[in-house]
């Protein structure tokens, strides 16, 4: 084991420690009536070097043939700003503190992507957070990025906020507009923006007129309205930067059709682009070989470049910064490749290949590669930072403008664990994969890392005696809510990212201390005698004091239970409860119980998962 893998061990140690020790009860997600305390100044000293790391011999990179040299190999680090006002400080392989940028450009990147959002601030200028990525965030990183001889892609979201395919919100500025007015506004708005790119000197390359707009832009959703307001960016990039290509940006490649329809929307509304970028991340959005399909029959039938705009891949299942990730060891997603540096180079070169292989394909871009954990060292010092300089995935003061998701789920990065960088700044053997393609790096001769999805043996699927155990139904039937408490939201919810299988689980959440209060149990009769499994998991956060456990009821009597515990978004915990023996004729009854004080933005959680199947 390599040296640089000791230190990174001892560092995850030591925050793993912090987080059971004095944050055990902390959740990920702050209080929204927590008043974010002062940074002291030694939170923002200067770190020390990094100790050196060895010459990396081990991360093996199949070379990529006929690449081309202009071929974009790009990467997000729309965060980076806050990151480093939070104290980040970025370590080349040599333990040098060095700007990222640098760090990058050194190690074959090309182009560096920004978010762009309108004004990403409440009326006392407070920062809702993701970076607080304006125009102005823009300028700093393309200033930088250019200087190291990098271009810039700027992803003009067109809204204060987040945009994706689940939200596309209009601006607070131009919110009451008729679709000519906005129109107008967007074209002042761009073109604006990227004045103060060119007169600040920014090498452009690319500018994408909005993001993963397969359901809207700027608060429309009719292609009516959403087409002048593509075109009307289009004409301000001609102008103030001709030389640069322009985007459109769209997502989930692997439903049936879904980019041929976007395309002839495009290609019939007459509007002038250049590249139709996709996001791929091959733990939600189908093999390699479709995307390959779905890309080619872009060029090949509308005339288009086409490119990844985002992709990514975890080095590890562990989350660094006490709040949950997108993607751990219990997600329920593809896994193409190993979390590891090694999977997640393997995951790079592939899909660079991939592209590469398509007429047309011109590049891949790997989202914010850089936003790792601040160094709070604990979850009261890092939600400070997160909520003082925007370094968190969101602040609570987003909750004015986003209210139903930022609002309530707001923290730090999700994304930590996809980085290129450890949770000391220090790169991963992984970063070398951009300056490796071109020739290849250690074994050769190897098998390419993934022709299909690597698939565990499967066992036969378990026998599960309750009905609806998942909640895909859609409905709570047959299960039964006794709450207890006050209300709030109870409910059966299609969320798939929240979900620990399919796409439903149990949801709830209650703004008010000491209101969460229920049991969720159902009752199966007419088992035959044996032996039974009872199994059922949750996550959740803002939960304060808890008492949560799973039980079993035969004919009404609690007769075994089981504590668990609720920690950060996407962390699941699961009971067991094995050697359940029911009598003849009695009637078995299992559930779970939830109470939760709550720390002040209201307890929430999910259940899901639940199974009772016979033992053998």
């Amino acid at each position: 084991m390599k040296r640089r893998t000791w230190i990174a061990l001892l560092l995850l140690a030591a925050l793993l420690l912090t987080a059971c020790g004095e944050n055990a009860e902390q959740s990920a997600e702050p209080s929204a009536e927590q008043t974010p305390q002062p940074v002291e100044e030694t939170q923002q000293e200067e770190p020390a070097v990094s100790a050196p790391i060895e010459t990396k011999e081990e991360l093996s990179v199949l070379k990529v043939e006929n690449l081309p040299e202009d071929f974009i190999l790009g990467m997000d680090v729309s965060s980076l700003i806050a990151e480093e006002q939070s104290g980040v400080r970025y370590y080349d392989f040599d333990g040098q503190e060095k700007d990222l940028l640098q760090i990058l450009a050194e190690n074959g990147v090309t182009h560096i992507r920004v978010r762009v959002w309108n004004e990403p601030y409440d009326a006392q200028g407070r920062g809702y957070g993701g970076g607080n990525c304006d125009i102005e965030n823009a300028l700093q990183i393309g200033q930088r990025a250019t200087q190291f001889g990098m271009k810039l892609i700027v992803d003009f979201h067109y809204s204060d906020f987040w945009a994706d395919p689940g939200k596309q919100m209009v601006p607070k500025a131009w919110e009451g507009m008729d679709i000519e007015t906005k129109t107008a506004a967007l074209y002042d708005y761009t073109r604006e923006s990227l004045q103060l790119l060119r007169d600040g000197g920014v090498d452009v390359g690319m500018v994408q007129v909005g993001n993963e707009t397969n359901n809207g832009m700027a608060g429309e959703t009719d292609w009516d309205k959403i087409l002048p307001l593509m075109a009307a960016g289009s004409r301000a990039v001609r102008e103030v930067y001709p030389e640069a290509l322009v985007a459109v940006h769209f997502t989930e490649p692997q439903n049936n059709g879904n980019y041929r329809y976007f395309a002839d929307i495009l290609a019939q509304g007459g509007l002038d682009y250049d590249v139709f970028g996709s996001s791929y991340y091959p733990f939600w959005h189908g093999t390699r070989e479709n995307l390959i399909q779905v890309l080619t029959e872009i060029n090949r039938d509308y005339g288009k470049y086409v490119m990844v705009m985002e992709t990514s891949w975890p080095y590890t299942p562990e989350d660094t910064d006490f709040s949950g990730n997108s993607i751990n060891a219990d997600s329920s997603v593809a896994r193409d490749y190993p979390y590891s540096p090694q999977g997640q180079a393997d995951e790079v070169r592939d899909v660079i290949a991939a592209v590469a292989l398509v007429p047309g394909g011109i590049g891949v871009c790997y989202w914010e590669g850089a936003w790792i954990t601040v160094p709070g060292g604990s979850w009261e010092a890092n939600s400070a930072l997160w909520e003082q300089y925007g370094s968190g995935w969101a602040s609570s003061f987003a909750a004015e403008y986003d209210p139903n998701d930022a609002g309530k789920w707001y923290g730090g990065s999700s994304w930590d664990n996809q980085a290129f960088f450890d949770p000391a700044g220090q790169a991963l053997d992984s970063l070398l994969v951009f300056s490796s393609l071109r020739e290849g790096r250690g074994d050769q001769n190897r098998p390419e890392p993934v022709a299909a999805p690597v698939e565990e043996e499967e066992a036969e699927p378990a026998l599960n005696l309750l009905v609806n155990g998942d909640f895909e139904t859609g409905e709570l039937s047959p299960w039964e809510l006794i709450d207890q408490g006050s209300g709030g939201e109870l409910f059966v919810e299609q969320k798939t990212a929240d979900s620990r299988d399919g796409d439903w689980h149990m949801h709830f959440w209650n703004p008010n201390p000491d209101s969460v209060d229920f049991f969720l149990e159902q009752t199966v009769t007419d088992l035959a005698p044996g032996s039974y499994r009872f199994s059922i998991s949750i996550m959740g956060g803002d939960c304060g004091e808890t008492e949560i456990y799973a039980y079993v009821k035969l004919d009404g009597e609690i007769v075994a239970t089981v504590p668990m515990e609720i920690t950060t978004w996407n962390n699941w915990d699961t009971a067991v409860l094995s050697g359940i023996e029911p009598g003849e004729g009695q009637s078995l009854t299992v559930g779970i119980r939830v109470k939760c004080q709550g720390t002040g933005a209201g307890a929430w959680g999910k259940i899901d998962s639940a199974l009772l199947t016979p033992e053998s």
